[in-house]
C-alpha cells in the first residue's frame, strides 16, 4: 500500500499559537503511520516555516515520546518547496488569524494543494464574527442581539457615546469580543460602564473590529459537524458548564474546571433540532470537512440561538469536537482518517 504524503502544519502567527502546538502533538500521535508518510512543519511567530525534526524523531520512537506541545524549531524551509510535493495532503492545525481565516487556504488554492478543512470563503466568513453575524441575520438564524464596531467608531469622545448607547440598548452584562480570534482570547464580560470600556480596550488589542453581544442566561450547547458542504452529518450535542463567569481561555486550557456533558442532557426534540440546525449553519457558511457549531439554549425564552461556527476547532482528544464524535461512534484516529478522505474527495483524488 502506497502511503499518502501528509503534512501536519502547526504554530502560526496568531495568539492561538500555543493551542495549535498542543493540538498538533495529539494529532501526530494518533495518525496511522502505515497509511501516511508524515511530515511536520511549525510556523513561528514571525512567519518562518521550520521542519519539526525533533518532533518527527520523537514520533519515530513512539507516540509517547512526543512532548505535550510540539516545539516550533528546526531547519527553516521554503513553503513553496514544501507545498509543491507530489500528491501532498496538508492538515493545517492552525487556529486564529492566518490559520483559519482563509489566508493560508488561499495559498493552498493558488498552489493547487489538497488540504483538510474549509476553503477561502467558508473560512473567512466563519472566522470574522461581524461578517458571521450579518450572515446569520440574513439567513434568519436566531441569535442574541449584537453590535459590530470598528476602532474608528470608538476613538476619543466617541467612546463615551458608544458606551451610553450600548448600555441603553443591551443593559448589563454584555460580552465583548475581537472579531477575528478564537479560544476566548480577548473576550470579556462587562457588568458596568467602566467594565465595558476595559473590555472594549482589551478586544481592540487583538483586532480593529469588535463585537458586543447582549448577555443572556442560557446553556452552552455545541455540535460537531463532519462532511462536505452539501453532504454533512452532525454528532450528538455536548454541553459546557463553565467553571468561571463564562467559558474563557483559562477554563478551556489551564484551570480545567468546566464540566463537559457528552451527550448533552436534552429532550429528544431539542437534540434533533440542534443537530439539524448545526448542519444548516455548516452549509450556509460554506464550511467543508469539519466545524463545531456553538449554540446558546435560552430555555425560558427564545430557545436555540446561534453563537458561532468554528472551522478549525480544538482537536486534542479532550477537546469537544473529537469527544462529541467519539460519543457518536467515531474514534479519534478514524476521525482524522475521514477528514483526510474528505479532502481527497474534494480535490477529486478520492
Amino acid at each position: 500500500m502506497t502511503r499518502i504524503p501528509l503534512l501536519v502544519l502547526f504554530g502560526g502567527r496568531s495568539a492561538e499559537h500555543d493551542v495549535s502546538r498542543v493540538t498538533a502533538r495529539h494529532v501526530l500521535a494518533a495518525i496511522d503511520p502505515d497509511r501516511y508518510d508524515i511530515d511536520a512543519i511549525g510556523i513561528d511567530h514571525d512567519g518562518s516555516w521550520h521542519r519539526a525534526e525533533a518532533a518527527l524523531e520523537a514520533l519515530a520512537a513512539g507516540p509517547d515520546a512526543l512532548p505535550e506541545a510540539l516545539l516550533v524549531e528546526g531547519p527553516v524551509v521554503d513553503p513553496g518547496a514544501v507545498l509543491t510535493q507530489p500528491e501532498l495532503v496538508v492538515l493545517p492545525l492552525l487556529h486564529g488569524p492566518n490559520g483559519e481565516d482563509g489566508t493560508i487556504q488561499g495559498l493552498f488554492e493558488v498552489l493547487g494543494v489538497t488540504y483538510v478543512g474549509s476553503g477561502v470563503l467558508g473560512s473567512a466568513m466563519s472566522m470574522d464574527k461581524v461578517a458571521a453575524k450579518h450572515l446569520a441575520d440574513a439567513m434568519g438564524f436566531p441569535q442574541t442581539d449584537w453590535a459590530g464596531l470598528h476602532r474608528s467608531d470608538l476613538a476619543g469622545s466617541r467612546l463615551d457615546t458608544v458606551v451610553a448607547e450600548l448600555t441603553e440598548r443591551f443593559g448589563f452584562p454584555m460580552f465583548v469580543k475581537p472579531a477575528n480570534m478564537g479560544s476566548s482570547i480577548g473576550v470579556s464580560r462587562a457588568s458596568d460602564a467602566d467594565g465595558l470600556r476595559t473590555a472594549i480596550a482589551t478586544a481592540l488589542e487583538f483586532d480593529e473590529w469588535i463585537v458586543v453581544e447582549e448577555g443572556v442566561v442560557a446553556r452552552e450547547i455545541e455540535v460537531a459537524v463532519l462532511g462536505h458542504t452539501t453532504a454533512a452529518r452532525a454528532s450528538v450535542p455536548g454541553e459546557i458548564v463553565p467553571g468561571a463567569e463564562f467559558y474563557d481561555y483559562a477554563d478551556k486550557y489551564t484551570d480545567g474546571v468546566a464540566q463537559l456533558h457528552i451527550p448533552a442532557p436534552l429532550p429528544d426534540e431539542i437534540t434533533a433540532a440542534v443537530r439539524a440546525l448545526a448542519v444548516e449553519v455548516f452549509r450556509a457558511y460554506r464550511a467543508e470537512g469539519l466545524a463545531r457549531v456553538d449554540f446558546l439554549l435560552e430555555e425560558d425564552g427564545r430557545g436555540l440561538l446561534l453563537n458561532e461556527i468554528n472551522t478549525m476547532p480544538g482537536f486534542t482528544p479532550i477537546s469537544m469536537y473529537p469527544q462529541m464524535w467519539q460519543a457518536t461512534g467515531l474514534t479519534y484516529r478514524a476521525l482524522i482518517d475521514e477528514l483526510i478522505t474528505l479532502a481527497l474527495e474534494r480535490a477529486g483524488r478520492g
